[in-house]
């Protein structure tokens, strides 16, 4: 009953698709007559002579060259009135489109762990050479249009799976650009319509796994974008401040870096809060993880502290990178060198999570402004070099030099890759003097 309703629908007058079938089947008939004489003439029979004496070979062709005109008309005709609906949806153009479907299941199966700002350079690097890409992104954000979405809605932040969402899309499509809008007056002021939108659909949904989904396939991004856990999770840190004889605890991702002091140590309440599944299986699944780039304590820790994440990525075969930021961040990482961002993580997680690291050595003037400050390279012989693969090499964004430049980065990351699948080391990248 299906097939005859289905078959029904595509005979129904009008829809521009018999017409092109007719003429699809009368093109192949004519080849095929056309190709038949040719046979015939070939065999030198009397066939042929008494079914069509007047039939030369000037005609085969020309009846050939008639055949195959029809075919092409007709296919792309059908082509088009059977695309149209989807034109509508789908950005860009048609064999753009056929090709990201096409290679949406190749490639290396990447994740990268983090939020804030950083993750995206990666994720808009990586998705020219992969789409098998999975960020994981923390939810632990309690300021600006998130924070107000979290505590008027009781949902969870959105404001970093809104930025990467994006960066897996195309950057010049209009959703996207509609996607990354902020509001500037009124009660909606300061608020993304991406934010805005994903509360929404959570709201329609019932689940902000669903609304991600649906959120992914409007803006048609290569990968995904996953939480690092579903629970409304808080982030806590004690802090040193200066002139205090004694770390006081601060509640709230956004109050942490605001006190001003020395971050001794970090965790997230719940403490039991459990990993969604989907991020655990990606880690398990994956052939590569990166960790960040993004803020040490309040973008790439809380989803290492989320229970199940630090145990998966022990646990998966997958080479396993992190990415220091190329600039200090003042109320977090104020003076930290690459061996101090390292031995922040092994703090909180413990050694052997990562093989690799991954850091800038240039320092450039230029566009940096008087309040950036450059994240310097670990001291010669220090204990991290003996444990970790670390390369050092430029990686700045020559506009924005305190970000990374995203194809300086993606090129690094698959230059190291590439070094252990061949079971090579990065010696061949020069490591510059400690400054």
């Amino acid at each position: 009953m299906n097939l005859a309703n289905a078959l029904s629908k595509w005979f129904t007058p009008g829809i521009g698709v018999k017409r092109w079938l007719l003429l699809l089947l009368l093109g192949v008939m004519v080849i095929a007559v056309s190709l038949s004489f040719a046979i015939l003439q070939l065999a030198q029979t009397e066939v042929i002579a008494r079914i069509a004496p007047t039939v030369d070979w000037f005609e085969i062709v020309i009846g050939s060259a008639a055949g195959f005109v029809l075919v092409a008309v007709a296919i792309v005709k059908l082509s088009r009135n059977i695309l149209a609906p989807y034109r509508k949806v789908v950005q860009g153009k048609v064999i753009d489109a056929v090709y990201r479907h096409s290679m949406s299941q190749r490639g290396v199966k990447v994740v990268a762990i983090g939020g804030g700002t950083g993750l995206p350079s990666v994720l808009k690097g990586m998705k020219m050479h992969t789409s098998n890409i999975t960020a994981i992104v923390t939810v632990a954000d309690d300021g600006g249009s998130s924070g107000r979405l979290r505590r008027d809605l009781g949902v969870l932040p959105p404001g970093d799976l809104r930025n990467n969402i994006a960066a897996l899309a195309d950057d010049e499509s209009l959703m996207t650009r509609l996607f990354q809008y902020r509001f500037n007056n009124g009660d909606l002021g300061g608020h993304a319509f991406g934010n805005l939108f994903i509360s929404a659909l959570a709201g329609v949904t019932g689940s902000l796994e669903t609304a991600l989904i649906e959120t992914e396939r409007v803006l048609n991004i290569q990968g995904s974008v996953l939480p690092a856990t579903l629970e409304d999770v808080t982030l806590i840190a004690s802090v040193k401040l200066p002139g205090k004889p004694r770390a006081i605890t601060i509640r709230g991702e956004s109050t942490i870096s605001a006190a001003g002091g020395y971050i001794e140590q970090i965790s997230v309440e719940p403490a039991h809060a459990e990993a969604y599944p989907g991020s655990v299986e990606a880690i398990l699944n994956a052939d590569l993880v990166l960790l960040g780039p993004g803020s040490l304590y309040t973008s790439i820790l809380p989803n290492m502290l989320v229970k199940g994440i630090a145990e998966a990525l022990r646990a998966t075969s997958a080479y396993k990178v992190y990415i220091c930021n190329i600039a200090t961040q003042p109320g977090e990482t104020d003076g930290y060198t690459v061996a101090d961002h390292v031995l922040a993580l092994e703090r909180h997680i413990g050694r052997g999570v990562f093989q690799a690291v991954l850091a800038n050595n240039s320092y450039p003037t230029e566009n940096a402004g008087a309040n950036t400050r450059y994240v310097k390279l670990a001291p010669p012989h220090h204990e991290i070099l003996q444990r970790y693969e670390v390369l050092y090499i430029d990686l700045v964004d020559s506009d924005r030099p305190w970000r990374h430049d995203p194809q300086k980065l993606v090129r690094a990351i698959l230059w190291l890759s590439e070094a252990e699948r061949s079971r090579g080391t990065p010696s061949k990248l020069s490591i510059a003097p400690v400054q």
